[in-house]
């Protein structure tokens, strides 16, 4: 069959799914975003399995986290907002807003999470009374087109029409491409050039940006509190979250302590400064980024694989890398994303030294995602987040696993982190089921309005 008759079935159907729960009321509409969530809660474990089999990336337990996880906190976010009619008044403005569905949504979802994106993507849709449709990498489709499956098997038990969440089975670009062409929106968490293609397509395109986390490590903090932190948010599903760790800037003089708590918390140093240290530096860079690009079949694997390839056996218990490299920014390889579990380590004499280590990194990529600032001192946080080109800022917590947003701070959640023009998205936020409807303003007059005098318009 020909792609975009595929294509314009699967609109077809979505379409007439969505015009139903277009006459759903906001506690329906909620309770079809739970049976989503919940699907994939219920389901953590054979999903996560299902994604290690298929993709070989990351690890097991890491996966089951971020299934429960990720359902938990997006329902709770999702539960109670107003998406559906009247959602707010501004009486002194005299504006009223009221929501309305976009249609249907086309969704490009990554290898890297192809479990809990087509979750977040699908209950963010259906917030807004949209249907979705999930195109999934193909190297992860079988277990994204069973999370779709589990999911509409459920919405159908709760009465709900069962095209309103689909997912294209065999996926191909020219499928994506057509999807994003002809769907009212869509949303691309993917790579550059699917994002680009989102832009292009015509249609209204949410895009993400690649990671490259560069973490600021203030002289005021605990390393024996910060380390474990950025360790963790490293080695978490094996470094393929965009907002892992991958760089850390240190006080110089904290230098020699900051190793110590690495390598008792089961990170493997290699300092390229001296001799030893440079032909491993340079073997691990080689076998990393040959030709300058990251080994797509090193993304997700162990430190122990990654060590392996470059001819280094690491002793047992051994979590991380950690290299110290000679240089920084658009001159070394290691400056760039990094997903594996290998973290560079960096060190300054002062605060703005620190801040100008991080935007040279950004230049290599990563700019307008995310910053991780472990201090204590308002003054220094702030001055990172005048002058570094990053969208978030997370402070003194792990950034793999907050800055999609948490319990425990603002941020959205998502899976679906926006960059902003740095990183050539429309948006610089975490995507969230608030971008997924339309709103229209009925504006009141203001009765008791007075025009102010042309003095008092033209004055600062």
């Amino acid at each position: 069959m020909d792609n975009r008759v595929i294509i314009a079935e699967m609109l077809e159907r979505a379409l007439s799914a969505q015009k139903v729960i277009e006459t759903y009321d906001q506690e329906r509409i909620d309770e079809l975003c739970m049976i989503i969530g919940k699907t994939v809660y219920d389901n953590a474990e054979v999903l996560a399995r299902m994604a290690i089999d298929e993709t070989g990336m990351g690890v097991y337990e890491d996966k089951v986290k971020k299934n429960m996880g990720k359902s938990r906190i997006i329902w709770n976010d999702i539960k109670g907002g107003k998406s559906r009619g009247i959602i707010g008044r501004d009486e002194e403005e005299g504006i009223v807003f009221v929501a309305k569905p976009i249609g249907v949504i086309g969704c490009i979802t990554p290898v890297t999470n192809p479990i809990v994106t087509p979750m977040c993507n699908a209950m963010f849709a259906v917030k807004g009374a949209n249907s979705v449709i999930i195109c999934p990498h193909p190297k992860a489709k079988k277990c994204s087109f069973e999370t779709v499956k589990m999911i509409r098997e459920n919405l159908a038990a709760a009465g709900a029409p069962v095209d309103l969440v689909q997912c294209i089975e065999e996926p191909t670009i020219e499928l994506s491409n057509l999807t994003m062409q002809m769907c009212d929106e869509c949303i691309c968490t993917g790579g550059a050039g699917m994002v680009k293609a989102a832009y292009s397509s015509g249609r209204p395109a949410l895009g993400v940006g690649p990671g490259n986390v560069q973490c600021l490590i203030d002289e005021d903090v605990d390393l024996e509190e910060v380390i474990p932190m950025l360790m963790e948010g490293r080695c978490f599903d094996n470094g393929i979250i965009c907002t892992g760790e991958q760089a850390a800037i240190f006080p110089a003089s904290k230098l020699e302590e900051a190793v110590k708590v690495y390598e008792a918390n089961g990170a493997y140093y290699i300092d390229e400064t001296d001799a030893e240290g440079a032909d491993a530096a340079a073997e691990i860079r080689k076998v990393m980024f040959p030709g300058g690009v990251m080994d797509a079949s090193l993304a997700g694997k162990s430190a122990a694989y990654v060590a392996g390839k470059a001819g280094i056996e690491l002793p047992e218990g051994i979590r991380m890398i950690l290299i110290r490299p000679k240089s920084y920014g658009p001159a070394d390889d290691l400056s760039k994303e990094k997903m594996a579990p290998v973290q560079t380590l960096y060190t300054y004499d002062t605060w703005d030294e620190a801040i100008s280590i991080a935007d040279a990194n950004f230049s290599t990529g990563g700019a307008g995602h995310t910053v991780a600032v472990h201090s204590n001192t308002t003054e220094n946080i702030e001055a990172a987040a005048l002058a570094l080109p990053a969208s978030r800022f997370t402070i003194n917590q792990v950034s793999s696993t907050n800055s999609g947003g948490s319990f425990f701070n603002g941020l959205a959640p998502t899976t679906t982190l926006a960059c902003g023009s740095w990183g050539c998205n429309s948006l610089s936020e975490n995507v969230s089921w608030r971008h997924l409807f339309n709103v229209s303003r009925i504006a009141y007059k203001k009765t008791a309005a007075v025009q102010p005098s042309d003095d008092d318009i033209w004055s600062l």
